[in-house]
């Protein structure tokens, strides 16, 4: 094999939990099914979650949210953790670290020591519900244990370091706060410190969990939520998406080390980028088409391909009125620096199968593309009847994937790529 063939960072495992979908292998039955992961709650779940009846019973109180089961379970004494020192640490620390384990485990890194180093890259959400909803208004636990512990056991900055102290990790233990572009921001860091040999294997991701779990949203029109519980990406009756919980992690290894390991190899990364629109919008919380595009052209040119070999594109897909168009139409213009073809690329977006997994977004978008390498599948892009007519479609590179389809393995390397952007 030629040197650029061994080019790149091998994904060798991989393990999320979903809405709708209580491990990857479900997962991957679930967005190969097309169906949606979503849960809508009645009024009595609602309310015995602390919903106040006036909100539950408005009219534009939305039933719906996607959440994950089990939030509740840790083998605290597998970590080496009391029931006390368990009971006050941060859900989303407690699921992020089994799946870290988990992902070691699944690639053969778990019975012994890993390799060092081994770094860590991830966040959660900051503004930790856990902690203000079910620690500080007991008195009696913060007169017995202090305030610090648990602002210590619940600090998302302690997320990825606890990792590396429980798991006994070497590497940077970076944890990423970029809103909803984390988890994807923390697989291209992690891939860096892969290639500048910072690190021999990289654990990437995020963590997005609130509590509790079974709540809605109040739907306000124009702003980024559904009006109804379902997100329609790219359709014409898109008006917004809906917040869940969900984990994702990937186990990253360089390609040329994991092929020489014989690890169990999912799928390639060979190119990333991250960038920042600076001003070049209407207002803060905007998206750019130019800093879209250009961040997306750095990718291609990072990977060193060419957009016409790219075939799908796992879309942020958020399905507001503003962000779908402009995603489209930043698309449009990096490939368009590459090839004047029509309509050879699809797009589609897991949102509307899953709701917005916030941080853990990118990584669940991440693993849903591998997955669909590894099956030789297309999942169809659900919710989609007739496209958005600000959406520029016609004439362009871009199909929405509206079907299910075979993605057989040929001569020329299946290639896809994945877009995760956060406000700001």
């Amino acid at each position: 094999m030629s040197d650029d063939s061994l080019s790149g960072v091998a994904i060798i495992s991989m393990v999320g939990r979903f809405p709708g979908a209580a491990d990857v292998d479900r997962f991957w039955e679930m967005i190969r099914d097309g169906r949606e992961g979503i849960s809508f709650f009645t009024a009595e779940e609602l309310i015995e979650s602390g919903i106040s009846p006036k909100l539950v019973n408005n009219p534009n109180y939305v039933r719906a949210r996607g959440v994950i089961p089990e939030i509740d379970r840790f083998d605290a004494r597998f970590f080496g953790y009391s029931p006390r020192e368990a009971e006050i640490l941060d859900p989303q620390q407690r699921l992020f670290l089994e799946s870290c384990w988990t992902a070691l485990e699944a690639a053969g890194y778990a019975a012994a020591r890993p390799p060092a180093p081994v770094g860590v890259f991830a966040g959660c959400i900051g503004g930790n519900t856990y902690l203000t909803n079910n620690l500080l208004g007991d008195h009696e636990l913060r007169e017995n244990i202090g305030d610090y512990p648990l602002f210590v056991a619940n600090d998302k900055d302690s997320l990825t370091t606890r990792v590396a102290y429980k798991l006994n990790l070497r590497g940077p233990a970076v944890t990423v706060q970029t809103g909803c572009s984390t988890a994807l921001v923390a697989v291209a860091m992690a891939c860096q410190s892969l290639i500048d040999f910072q690190c021999d294997l990289a654990l990437a991701g995020g963590a997005a969990i609130t509590v509790p779990q079974k709540v809605g949203y109040l739907y306000t029109p124009g702003l980024v939520v559904s009006p109804d519980g379902h997100c329609r990406t790219f359709d014409a009756a898109a008006k917004g998406t809906l917040t869940s919980s969900g984990i994702g992690v990937v186990l990253l290894k360089r390609l040329s080390d994991a092929l020489r390991d014989r690890d169990p190899i999912v799928a390639v990364i060979r190119g990333w980028a991250i960038n920042n629109d600076g001003a070049d919008k209407v207002g803060y919380t905007a998206p750019s088409v130019s800093g879209q595009a250009a961040v997306i052209t750095s990718a291609l040119e990072h990977a060193g391909v060419d957009a016409r070999s790219v075939s799908y594109i796992e879309t942020h897909g958020t399905a507001t009125p503003l962000g779908d168009p402009v995603e489209v139409a930043a698309l449009t213009r990096a490939f368009r620096c590459h090839t004047a073809d029509r309509g050879f690329c699809a797009i589609g977006s897991l949102k509307s199968n899953t709701g917005h997994m916030v941080i853990a977004a990118g990584a669940a978008g991440l693993i849903k593309t591998a997955l669909a390498l590894r099956h030789e599948r297309l999942p169809a892009s659900i919710n989609f009847t007739r496209p958005n007519p600000k959406i520029e479609l016609e004439g362009g590179p871009f199909v929405v994937q509206s079907a299910r389809a075979a993605w057989p393995r040929t001569a020329v390397p299946r290639r896809a790529g994945v877009s995760s952007f956060g406000v700001g």
